[in-house]
């Protein structure tokens, strides 16, 4: 991948994008359970506010949702830092972090840059392409070099890559689709949220070596749904 990197000025922020605003974030997670130190310093580094409309970088280091049109959101930094501790702690113990991720739903690229500081590869897939190309954009500008993407249909997953070591999703179903969990390597873990719009949990599927996955809920979110096809 060519970068483009930012100018320093634009990275570091300044006013409501400063590191001060990024520490105080950073604070608040850990305030609200946030336990990983690991994930906290990624927060305090990636800048959120270049994942965002600079309409709305006023609210960049908040610990909300953000609209980035389409019909879809930049997710709610706790959500983003406890699936990604999730993720995480399924390796607590061996010897290495996840080799490859796969991400299901890029949207603005923020879940995916942040997952890149901690993993080997990264592998997003988007079915929006719009908000695909300024993701790409993003992770050029930053300098992200273990970061794929691909435009399709996020329901397929990307079969060509699996196994992948770890899954995310960043946007909601019923159920997980039967093609995404083939992809994940039988002793990975899975994080994403199920259910309804009026009602969904996060859940963490882990894999025992021998075909079956243990289940966990870890409590009410609220996504997006999940959408099949490209668009």
């Amino acid at each position: 991948m060519t970068t483009y990197p930012l100018p320093a000025a634009q990275l570091k922020g300044e006013g409501v994008t400063s590191q001060r605003a990024r520490n105080r974030l950073a604070a608040t997670l850990q305030e609200a359970g946030i336990r990983d130190p690991r994930v906290i310093e990624v927060i305090r580094t990636v800048p959120r506010h270049h994942f965002i409309d600079q309409a709305l970088q006023l609210h960049a280091y908040e610990n909300d949702a953000l609209p980035i049109g389409h019909g879809q959101t930049i997710s709610q930094p706790w959500v983003v830092a406890r699936m990604t501790e999730a993720l995480l702690e399924h390796f607590e113990g061996q010897k290495e972090m996840p080799r490859k991720v796969l991400e299901i739903g890029t949207g603005s690229g923020y879940q995916a840059a942040v997952l890149s500081a901690l993993v080997g590869e990264v592998y997003t897939v988007e079915r929006i392409e719009a908000l695909l190309r300024q993701a790409r954009r993003r992770f050029r500008q930053l300098g992200l070099t273990n970061l794929r993407s691909r435009y399709d249909d996020g329901k397929l997953g990307w079969p060509d890559e699996a196994p992948f070591d770890a899954i995310i999703l960043t946007a909601a179903g019923d159920t997980i689709p039967s093609r995404i969990l083939e992809q994940l390597s039988p002793t990975g873990v899975l994080v994403a949220p199920v259910g309804s719009p009026s009602r969904q949990n996060l859940i963490r599927m882990r894999g025992d070596g021998q075909g079956d996955f243990a289940l966990e809920e870890l409590g009410p979110v609220s996504f997006v749904p999940l959408l099949g096809g490209i668009g």
